[in-house]
């Protein structure tokens, strides 16, 4: 029930921040642009509280919060008295509109650096990804990649992380060609230089792993069975399981990995085991009889309630980047950069047929993230707020009716042409868009659904 509660509460704060912000792009641009705005409003339906300022402008924080609205004053929508109609949207010249609509896009931009400028502020730290094992007859085979080859760069891109190298190859889904790797040798100096062929690469793949696909496992730490969390109330704890134990038989077979003792576990539903676990450098005997649970294909699968104690990095794996107050902030424009282009080309791709749609996210896989980056951290969800701000900036820019973009072209079109767009033209256009845009919205959620 905590968990659900947190859920709800970080994914409206979440959702809140960002219609704020965006909201408040429009609003701060049409009042500078001499245009009345007479709502302010983050959320839709009945208004919760409301309040006036001077100026006539009112502001409402709304019981569906799955968005909000800039309301202006314009004739489109009802007689206007003819002393503001100097005030009104729909009078302004093309540019002050299109610099109105693009208010928005532009203010989750701006969040997005600041965030990503307070996160390179604080250092950002990540693995070194280092080649473990290369599967056989695999991409990375036949590039040539062996196990123990870090990789330097992908396509003349740094990668110090695996989120580094991850990002890079995800870049290339569904796209044929060369990619170049420059890998250094374990313990060596030495650089090589690698390259793989890619023909529709990954294009029909569900939530896909690039490593994984090109054949490559990265190393971790070996994490031996010892238990650092027992659940109150688990078969673990009926037993006399202790956290700190060090489980190194079970059955009368030793255990040497995390791994091996799971894979017991889940294939012993509610059959007693006999463990012996290393106490304080004594062996001590127990037995323990797995719950019986249900995976999602209503298989069974044994259950005993213990969390494992992670092991620790190696030293020289470990990469941390510092930045300067100067240099954070180029930082943060850059990676603002890479993933707005990155989003944009994902877009791209999925109308092109060459990602697989399925990998398109709704509410419900946003509330997850939105959780689970809370519990790795606050600039863990700072870094997941940046991201979905710049995913919603670069949407919103998207030329379709009903979004920012389609008002842009519409401004644009009269910019261009000297004559606006015809009202029953924009009425039509306006309805196919709202069309497309729910049925994207009806789509992803589809996608939560299945995912769940």
């Amino acid at each position: 029930m905590l968990d659900i509660l947190q859920t709800i509460l970080v994914t409206l704060l979440t959702l809140a921040i960002l219609v704020a912000v965006h909201e408040f792009g429009h609003f701060w641009v049409a009042r500078r642009c001499g245009v009345k705005v007479l709502r302010f409003s983050i959320g839709f339906g009945k208004p919760l509280l409301s309040w006036s300022d001077r100026s006539g402008t009112e502001y409402v924080v709304a019981g569906i919060p799955l968005g909000g609205y800039v309301k202006m004053l314009d004739e489109r929508e009802g007689p206007v008295p003819d002393e503001l109609l100097d005030q009104t949207f729909n009078r302004a010249s093309p540019r002050s509109r299109i610099a109105i609509a693009a208010a928005g896009p532009m203010a989750n931009f701006i969040l997005a650096i600041f965030v990503y400028w307070l996160v390179f502020l604080n250092g950002v730290s990540g693995v070194a990804p280092i080649v473990a094992k290369v599967d056989a007859g695999s991409l990375a085979e036949r590039a040539g990649i062996i196990a123990g080859q870090e990789f330097l760069s992908v396509d003349g891109e740094s990668t110090p992380t695996w989120e580094a190298l991850q990002l890079q190859l995800l870049n290339r889904i569904g796209e044929d060609g060369e990619v170049h790797f420059t890998m250094r040798s374990a313990d060596s100096d030495v650089v090589t230089e690698r390259s793989v062929i890619l023909t529709d690469w990954m294009h029909d793949i569900e939530e896909p792993n690039p490593v994984r696909e090109l054949g490559v496992t990265l190393f971790v730490p070996e994490v031996v069975p010892k238990i650092e969390s027992v659940m109150p109330e688990s078969p673990a704890e009926r037993s006399g399981m202790l956290a700190g134990d060090l489980v190194v038989e079970a059955d009368g077979q030793s255990v040497a990995s995390w791994q091996e003792w799971v894979e017991l576990v889940r294939n012993k539903p509610e059959s007693p085991v006999s463990v012996v676990v290393e106490r304080d450098g004594q062996p001590v005997a127990l037995t323990i009889t797995p719950e019986r649970k249900l995976d999602e294909e209503s298989h069974a699968y044994g259950y005993v309630g213990v969390g494992v104690a992670m092991p620790s990095w190696p030293e020289e794996m470990q990469r941390t980047m510092q930045y300067g107050v100067a240099s954070a902030a180029v930082a943060a424009v850059d990676k603002t950069w890479k993933m707005s282009a990155f989003t944009l080309s994902s877009i791209k791709k999925m109308l092109m047929g060459l990602l697989s749609p399925k990998n398109l996210s709704g509410p419900i896989t946003i509330a997850k993230v939105a959780s689970s980056s809370v519990q790795y951290g606050f600039f863990s969800w700072l870094t997941f707020l940046a991201l979905l701000s710049i995913s919603l900036a670069v949407l919103n820019l998207l030329p379709v009716p009903v979004l920012d973009g389609g008002h842009i072209a519409y401004a644009l079109i009269e910019w261009l042409t000297g004559k606006p767009v015809g009202e029953q033209v924009q009425v039509w256009a306006n309805q196919l868009g709202l069309v497309l845009v729910v049925f994207v919205m009806v789509f992803a959620l589809y996608n939560d659904v299945l995912r769940l």
